[in-house]
């Protein structure tokens, strides 16, 4: 009897302490997986970082304050600006490509670093197609082409024709080579046999300075900067780009109004929000969700619509689908400047 008892006892232990083994191996594995998990369940834990590439003051900036203060309500954190101006958007973008891919540190961008820069150097420290992924496009705005308003020009057809007939003399402001105004430049130059120059500055505020004090003569930016030098007499608005006219300046006919609708007239890109490439594919789709319905807020959109934007905020793979839609056609635009920069 006693054996017996003993024999049962045996196996049963085994079998106990075999149970006891992998409950132990089980919680050591869920002590492990959690980590990650339980990094993106939580999230955001901590404050965000938006990363601007342009100076503070300007639109982007402007539209990063925007979308950073609905943003952090929505996700109850803050979400931080950091302006990392210089380079032609290099260092702000590869800042971002090469931060931990966690969630907490996005760029917020025009399309120069992600398109432009690609045909501008042989050699980029990041690669925005394989480093860098887009969460959502945030809104579009229309640049408008002015001069200072002693030069004898109204429109478009006058501004080549004075071009034409003073070669070189014409100066007209960019923000760096591979910028909207850049390329627009060299398209005119070159399609229409006319030589203006170009002048780089950092930003459009420095060009609306350099403009108004007569260091230049012709500058493409965006309405938003334009607009009150405008309205003031200061400076002259030709054109604005695109086919139609926007509604702070409903004097002002567009590009395709004015007889040259021309893709490169038209090839206007977003300000895009994106991630370092290997952020969780979760976080991406949370954020563009969020992102979304931050833009489409009222209190947002109406800042937006302030500025002479069109609202977007559409979700992850939407931008992406818009970017690898313009990415050719700005490849090819900056391309055909001739210019690089390596």
């Amino acid at each position: 009897m006693n054996q017996s008892k003993h024999l049962y006892w045996k196996p049963a232990t085994r079998a106990l302490a075999t149970a006891a083994r992998l409950a132990g191996w089980a919680a050591a594995a869920l002590a492990i997986l959690p980590l990650s998990a339980r990094a993106q369940t939580d999230y955001p834990s901590r404050p965000l970082h938006l990363v601007v590439p342009y100076q503070v003051g300007g639109q982007i900036d402007t539209i990063a304050r925007a979308v950073a203060e609905g943003l952090g309500k929505r996700l109850g954190q803050s979400v931080l600006v950091e302006n990392k101006p210089g380079a032609g958007g290099i260092i702000a973008t590869n800042y971002v490509a090469k931060s931990v891919p966690d969630g907490y540190t996005l760029l917020l961008t025009l399309a120069t670093p992600i398109t432009a820069n690609l045909a501008l150097y042989k050699k980029l420290p990041y690669d925005p197609r394989t480093e860098l992924r887009p969460i959502s496009d945030i809104a579009k705005g229309s640049g408008v082409i002015v001069v200072n308003s002693s030069l004898p020009v109204k429109n478009i057809d006058e501004l080549i024709a004075y071009a034409r007939k003073e070669p070189g003399a014409l100066r007209m402001g960019s923000w760096g080579p591979g910028s909207t105004p850049h390329i627009i430049q060299h398209y005119m130059n070159k399609t229409y046999g006319i030589d203006i120059l170009n002048v780089p500055y950092k930003g459009e505020l420095p060009i609306m300075t350099a403009l108004l004090g007569g260091q230049i003569d012709v500058a493409l930016a965006s309405v938003f900067t334009l607009k009150q030098p405008i309205a003031a007499g200061k400076i002259r608005a030709l054109a604005v780009l695109g086919r139609k006219r926007v509604n702070s300046l409903p004097d002002v006919p567009s590009m395709a109004e004015s007889g040259y609708d021309d893709e490169a007239y038209r090839a206007i890109t977003p300000t895009t929000l994106l991630a370092p490439a290997q952020t969780p594919a979760n976080i991406v789709e949370r954020l563009g969700r969020e992102v979304s319905a931050t833009v489409q807020s009222p209190e947002v959109r109406e800042r937006l619509l302030a500025m002479d934007l069109e609202p977007i905020g559409n979700l992850p793979h939407e931008a992406e689908a818009e970017y690898q839609t313009y990415l050719p056609i700005v490849l090819k635009l900056t391309a055909d400047t001739g210019v690089t920069l390596d």
